[in-house]
């Protein structure tokens, strides 16, 4: 077993040189007690994020909508190199007693991934954290701020990046999303 772990994470790292990872399982956060779907969809604007391969332009944002399947429309849209980028995906609540802990996935092919809002007042700010394990040896995880406008204020994002700490996300590599000059033409 050991000789097939040291074969197979030196290949992997190519696979998560964009993102963040750390050694073991995920950490397990709270999420957003009584969680309403309803009052999350709309359009949420990123502030800051950990770094995330998918990611990589600017003016980042992201469009919930809900489906008459009662399924949820999700709309990423991103300026990468002069050129506005979109990415339509699928959001479910995966557990009924657990409405924040959605998936989401980007192609019928893949799985779900994990989309937790561990926090949100609906109408200003929306922490959201997705992990997976890999061969239960590390984890890969995002960390997203989210807003309503394309700024926060800095108490705002420090009390967010607190919240994040308080369930021991990692935000080290945590970055803001250059939202400047997103309204103009492109």
């Amino acid at each position: 077993m050991k000789a097939i772990i040291v074969l197979l994470v030196p290949l992997l790292f190519p696979l998560v040189s964009a993102q963040t990872f750390h050694w073991g399982a995920c950490p397990k956060p709270m999420v957003q007690p009584n969680f309403e779907v309803n009052k999350y969809i709309g359009k949420w604007y990123e502030i800051e994020k950990l770094p995330a391969s998918f990611e990589k332009g600017k003016c980042i944002e992201a469009n919930y909508a809900v489906r008459p399947d009662k399924t949820i429309q999700v709309l990423n849209v991103q300026t990468y190199k002069g050129k506005v980028q979109t990415a339509e995906g699928t959001a479910t609540v995966q557990d009924m007693r657990e409405p924040a802990k959605l998936g989401v996935s980007f192609s019928y092919f893949t799985p779900y991934a994990p989309y937790w809002v561990l926090s949100t007042d609906y109408n200003s700010v929306a922490l959201v954290y997705s992990c997976t394990d890999i061969l239960r040896l590390f984890h890969v995880d995002y960390a997203w701020i989210l807003a309503r406008t394309r700024t926060l204020p800095a108490e705002t994002i420090n009390h967010a990046k607190e919240i994040f700490s308080r369930d021991n996300i990692d935000l080290s590599k945590m970055a803001p999303t250059d939202q400047q000059g997103c309204d103009g033409p492109i």
